[in-house]
């Protein structure tokens, strides 16, 4: 059950000139439609392109809305990238993912979901026709073609025996009796979107790639995952066999695993997190990340390398200051080509394994993340054949846009990037959209630079009337960047100049500057934001009567400390935050994670600081007007964290209010009508009291 939340634990909670113009959007004339929460249907976005074994086109997953379900949907799309030839590939009336071509390119290994569950399948692409490979009880993940393409390995969930201390007596026949009772024995009960947790664990099976029966590899207690295959028909699985597993929620090994026997031998002992194995070409050396264990809230991973046959790791990102993503090997195994945070800005980077120059090949990864711009994104590296048997590589990558959601683009050999797709033409070639400035502050604790975006509305004018939105991102350890984003579009359309930034604490800009807030948070990361909030108004940009404050999971936390901090903000909207370390770090599904590398501490070890960094503690100082949000189904900061602060605030006489979200896990704005009406909430909570608001309270209470 423990590997099921390493994951998500790692990733528990995103004047120095009058700043630039960094947007692509169209000029529109003063009756250009808005951006409006019927356009959140509208929109698509191209995620995980494939390209194929000849380099010569790719697949991807063209995501849309489905109005009718109220979902993100995909479906398969192919491009081919000499006349940019775009047709669809595989459709369903649910949604597919996760393509993956076959080693000589005839077959595509890919998901399909609807309502009778998850299933995967074969496409043929010259005919047309797909297959199942099989019955599945429970979703299969993380699916790999064998290297020659007679076999394919995943992992997927297998239910172990429930604990029980009484057997129920049966029922009379007919009768409606009580569910029986469950009874739980582990630290790690629930995870947000998956909610009560069954007994079980993750275990790694093989099947045909014909179809047939999946042969179950793997039996541990406490599971393994993310099977990548060797050269020589063997595995490299990722597990967590460490005494008291549940107790070390971030270590993780890499194993190899005979398909054969079902024998295991460790590959990698730190004391740490080993994980993310991908395999060379020639399947003779294995290219992970991990770092040696300091427990600490952010811990900056690096790239190693070793051989399989004699297993001497190789840091080849000990000097580089930045974490990796996702890492692909090169068609010629010489260099990696990996995923990289770097100040606000997704990049494309390629490492080469002889300790050469790192080169950036792109500067504009990402635009997957709908909601709010956080970093992220998808990629592919390959290589097409040239004449006289010469071959120049080839990479595909989701392309970030501040006026657009992902699309494709592609770059060959040394060419400058091309952009393949136009997915969102219908929907906002006509729609005034806002601008977007880049600009950067200096913090006044500790002169950190501190770099931010600003959304204009359509009509903005330098005047200091407009109403300003600050929207902080969660993670903590995490980055926004001048990336589309429906929730920002929706607040600048509506008039508000909508402010974002990446205070301390936020990744991209080097181990230090995250771990500016470890044990510190929240802290001097609210003082970074009202620099940002500072410079607008001094710029005129803003009026100072008319601010508002909101964010999400971190930002949650940073907006209930700012509203304590300050009475600066005329009302304020705090989404899914913590507001009590104590119930955080005893009862969140992330439990253990938080207690021992946020804490670093128990509880009932140092109640002073689990109290200080509340923001419970300092509830009697707040003012200002706060709204409170949380799905109630989210585990990751759960129903009662919001509550505490609600009922705190009440008890006070402060205008308060509280909103649940049906069925929603911290992920509140996954499906299209949750996005809007969290921001739709939002900005009616903040007209509210907007003193530039025709009948809002603040108005009248001035009258």
């Amino acid at each position: 059950m423990l590997t099921r939340l390493l994951g998500a634990a790692g990733a528990a909670l995103l004047l120095a000139g009058a700043g630039h113009a960094d947007s692509h959007s169209e000029s529109h004339g003063d009756n250009a439609p808005r951006f409006t929460a019927e356009t959140v249907f509208a929109l698509e976005y191209a995620d995980d392109p494939q390209i194929a074994p000849d380099g010569r086109s790719l697949v991807y997953v063209r995501k849309s809305m489905d109005r009718m379900k109220d979902r993100v949907v995909g479906d398969i799309w192919s491009l081919d990238l000499e006349s940019g030839a775009h047709r669809p590939l595989i459709t369903s009336d649910g949604s597919l993912s996760r393509p993956r071509w076959s080693p000589d390119g005839d077959r595509i290994l890919y998901m399909a979901s609807g309502e009778n569950g998850a299933d995967l399948r074969v496409f043929f692409p010259a005919t047309g026709r797909s297959f199942s490979l099989g019955q599945f009880e429970r979703a299969p993940s993380g699916a790999v073609w064998s290297p020659d393409g007679t076999a394919i390995a995943f992992s997927a969930f297998v239910p172990g025996e429930t604990p029980s201390f009484a057997a129920p007596l049966p029922a009379p026949t007919g009768a409606e009796w009580a569910e029986p009772v469950r009874v739980f024995d582990d630290i790690f009960i629930r995870a947000d979107g998956g909610g009560y947790l069954e007994e079980g664990a993750s275990q790694v099976f093989v099947l045909p790639a014909e179809g047939g029966s999946p042969r179950q590899l793997t039996d541990s207690d406490n599971g393994f995952s993310s099977p990548q295959w060797l050269g020589n028909g063997d595995l490299v699985v990722e597990g967590n066999e460490a005494p008291n597993a549940e107790l070390d929620p971030i270590e993780s090994d890499l194993y190899r695993l005979s398909v054969a026997s079902g024998a295991l031998s460790q590959l990698t002992e730190r004391d740490g997190p080993d994980t993310g194995a991908v395999i060379s070409p020639d399947g003779t050396q294995i290219a992970y990340f991990g770092f040696d264990d300091a427990v600490r809230a952010y811990q900056q991973g690096d790239l190693y390398v070793m051989a399989v046959e004699d297993g001497a790791p190789r840091n080849l990102t000990a000097e580089y200051d930045r974490t990796p993503g996702a890492i692909q090997w090169s068609a010629d195994g010489e260099s990696l080509i990996a995923s990289v945070d770097d100040q606000g800005q997704g990049t494309l980077v390629s490492i080469p394994l002889d300790g050469g120059r790192f080169t950036t090949l792109a500067t504009d990864l990402g635009g997957t993340s709908i909601g709010r711009p956080y970093s992220g994104g998808a990629f592919d590296v390959g290589a097409v054949r040239e004449r006289r048997r010469r071959t120049t590589p080839v990479y595909a990558y989701t392309q970030m846009r501040p006026d657009r959601p992902a699309e494709i683009a592609v770059v060959r050999g040394n060419d400058a990037p091309r952009t393949l797709t136009n997915l969102n033409e219908d929907a906002l070639g006509h729609v005034a959209l806002s601008r977007i400035e880049e600009f950067t502050v200096t913090s006044p604790v500790g002169d950190l630079p501190i770099e931010a975006w600003v959304a204009l509305p359509p009509d903005f004018v330098a005047d200091g009337s407009f109403p300003m939105v600050i929207e902080i991102h969660g993670g903590p350890f995490a980055m926004y960047g001048p990336s589309f984003a429906a929730e920002i579009q929706r607040f600048a359309a509506e008039g508000y100049v909508t402010v974002y930034a990446n205070p301390r604490g936020s990744t991209g800009y080097g181990e230090a500057f995250a771990q500016e807030i470890d044990l510190a948070y929240p802290g001097n990361d609210h003082d970074d934001l009202m620099a940002v909030v500072d410079d607008l108004v001094a710029r005129n940009y803003v009026s100072a009567d008319r601010l508002f404050i909101t964010g999400g999971s971190g930002g949650g936390v940073l907006t209930a400390n700012a509203v304590a901090e300050t009475d600066r903000f005329v009302a304020a909207a705090s989404i899914k935050p913590v507001i009590n370390w104590t119930t955080m770090a005893l009862a969140a599904d992330a439990n253990v994670y938080f207690a021992q590398y946020w804490m670093q501490a128990m509880p009932w070890e140092n109640p002073e600081r689990y109290w200080s960094l509340s923001p419970l503690s300092k509830v009697g100082n707040v003012t200002t007007p706060t709204l409170l949000m949380v799905g109630e189904e989210d585990w990751r900061t759960p129903t009662w964290e919001a509550e505490q602060f609600y009922t705190a605030l009440k008890l006070q006489g402060i205008d308060t209010a509280l909103i649940r979200i049906p069925g929603a896990s911290h992920s509140i704005a996954s499906r299209p009508s949750r996005l809007n009406a969290k921001v739709d909430n939002i900005m009616g909570w903040f007209a509210k009291y907007d003193p530039g608001t025709a009948g809002s309270e603040t108005e009248m209470a001035a009258e």
